[in-house]
């Protein structure tokens, strides 16, 4: 087992890596819970597979452990099922000392997240990554929420978790899709910060796509690694940790405008990801061909380095929404090389634009 320690002060906590650690999750968690009782909050594709070996480690250290299941998928990532999900809290008799374990990917870890965040103004809990997107992104740094109809993430509040538990073998059940979805995040964390991961990613590529055992903790841990020191630098997103939304502007902008769920998070973020480099290449900050290094490389995670169809006023629109408007103004996330990323609103209007209408091709899958 690898562990990386996200260092928030009082608020740290573990991310342990290792094959086969769903069945040591009992051992590991029973230290940190105020009392032997958990609500496992998964969807019923994951509980299918994975919520017996999760109850049977918990039952082993006397954890008594209550499943509660949301419905899968992006589209349901909503308010509504927020609201019946803390609703089946109250009826289990919850209280500030029963602690919620998120058993899933995303969507699963945001909206159990945020319910533990407002239950009773905040009760423990645990991100059971089972997705190699949640694994190396969405379930290490606090972020919780739901989707709004007008914006991704727009409903949501940072609040930490007592550990992270990422047990690589989950990922034998994910489908092929999903697990290409999630190595875009892995992509972006090279990108933004770390030249030679970017380029052990384009050695090992192949490995990966496999589903080699090795090259996956590899590739898990780093970028937890890197999650990790930039959310102890910054962890409510006030500066250095907006980075870490590399493509997720544009992303977040195609995801909304042609309907959540219609593509994966990480093919929107990978779409997002090209097209963020090739502004930053229009501007004159990186090569060509640091751009077409990128596109390759997220080709060869058989990813789409182009957007669907959507016209520029509506891109314009959307991008409007995001979460890094200040004061009516728009930054984005951009390369000034390959591994050094940086905020930006020192871009010209003109130049987005340009960007975006060349991109407007349909998409590969």
């Amino acid at each position: 087992m690898l562990t990386v320690d996200v260092a928030l002060g009082s608020r740290s906590y573990p991310i342990h890596v290792g094959s086969g650690l769903l069945s040591e999750a009992g051992a590991l968690l029973a230290p940190l819970l105020q009392r032997p009782r958990v609500l496992v909050v998964t969807n019923p594709v994951v509980a299918a597979h994975w919520l017996e070996p999760l109850r049977r480690s918990l039952d082993a250290s006397g954890i008594d452990a209550q499943p509660l299941l949301v419905p899968d998928g992006e589209a349901h990532k909503t308010l509504a099922t927020l609201s019946d999900l803390l609703t089946r809290f109250l009826e289990s008799g919850a209280d500030r000392t029963t602690s919620v374990v998120a058993l899933g990917g995303g969507v699963v870890g945001d909206i159990a997240g945020f319910a533990a965040a407002v239950y009773q103004r905040g009760v423990p809990f645990v991100q059971v990554p089972t997705t190699l997107l949640a694994q190396v992104d969405s379930s290490v740094g606090g972020k919780t929420g739901v989707n709004h109809a007008l914006g991704k993430n727009m409903i949501g509040a940072f609040y930490q978790p007592r550990a992270v538990l990422i047990d690589p073998d989950c990922l034998r059940t994910l489908p092929a899709r999903e697990f290409a979805s999630g190595l875009a995040e892995v992509v972006k964390y090279g990108a933004i910060r770390d030249v030679a991961f970017f380029a052990w990613l384009e050695r090992e590529m192949p490995r990966l796509v496999a589903r080699d055992a090795d090259a996956l903790t590899q590739a898990i841990t780093q970028s937890c690694r890197v999650k990790a020191q930039i959310v102890a630098a910054d962890e409510c997103e006030a500066g250095e940790r907006a980075l870490l939304n590399f493509g997720h502007t544009f992303g977040h902008a195609i995801e909304t405008g042609i309907g959540y769920g219609e593509w994966l998070h990480g093919e929107a973020v990978a779409a997002g990801m090209v097209i963020a480099a090739k502004l930053s290449a229009r501007l004159g900050w990186i090569d060509a061909a640091d751009v077409s290094r990128l596109a390759a490389l997220l080709e060869s995670a058989r990813l789409p380095v182009a957007p669907p169809r959507m016209d520029v006023a509506e891109w314009l629109t959307l991008l409007g929404r995001d979460k890094k408007v200040e004061r009516g103004q728009l930054r984005l996330v951009m390369l000034r090389a390959l591994g050094r990323a940086v905020v930006t609103a020192d871009f010209d209007r003109d130049a987005l634009a340009a960007v975006l209408r060349a991109s407007n091709v349909t998409a590969l899958r």
